[in-house]
């Protein structure tokens, strides 16, 4: 049995439109998913995902999923703590700890001209002058006093990856910190 030629296509059409159909139904069940975009690229929905690194309040390794946005802040220096002390002292912008804080609240700040926040910081570089209150050494405890009050809190339990390490001076005289943070927002 033959069927006529206006036969054949209307069934290659019914074909034609039910595999569309069901083309359709199979991307709306993917999108929402999160496995392609409603743009049409693919998007695994992937967390940025953090390795602890014990009690430190670090961690040991933070992982970025492609397609995720990447801000670098430029290093930051702290403000002027006492604006009566003498101009390019450690006393003008205070000890490690009150340093510290000084930086990261301006971190906090650029961050948010970002729509980031400080939960958003996946890695971190700090660099510390060796503080004469010290012996010339770094003081590392300062600086952890003052980065604990924002990362690995109750408020904020992200922790980024991090470098801490001493350098023989900084852009001016009188400051013992400066940072520098990489952020991420997975898609």
């Amino acid at each position: 049995m033959t069927t006529n030629p206006p036969q054949r296509a209307e069934r290659r059409m019914a074909r034609f439109l039910g595999a569309l159909a069901l083309t359709a139904v199979l991307a709306a069940i993917i999108t929402e998913a999160g496995v392609i975009s409603s743009s049409g690229t693919a998007t695994a929905k992937q967390p940025i995902t953090r390795t602890d690194a014990g009690s430190f309040p670090i961690s040991a390794a933070v992982s970025v999923p492609a397609g995720s946005d990447v801000v670098y802040l430029s290093g930051m220096t702290p403000s002027v703590a006492d604006p009566n002390a003498p101009k390019g002292s450690i006393e003008a912008y205070g000890d490690t700890a009150t340093q510290t804080v000084s930086v990261l609240n301006k971190i906090k700040e650029a961050l948010a001209a970002q729509k980031l926040t400080m939960g958003d910081v996946v890695m971190m570089h700090v660099y510390l002058v060796g503080d004469p209150a010290h012996d010339g050494k770094m003081d590392f405890a300062g600086m952890m006093s003052g980065y604990t009050q924002f990362f690995g809190t109750a408020d904020q339990p992200n922790k980024p990856a991090r470098s801490t390490l001493q350098v023989a001076g900084l852009a001016s005289p009188g400051l013992l910190v400066e940072i520098e943070v990489i952020a991420a927002r997975a898609p």
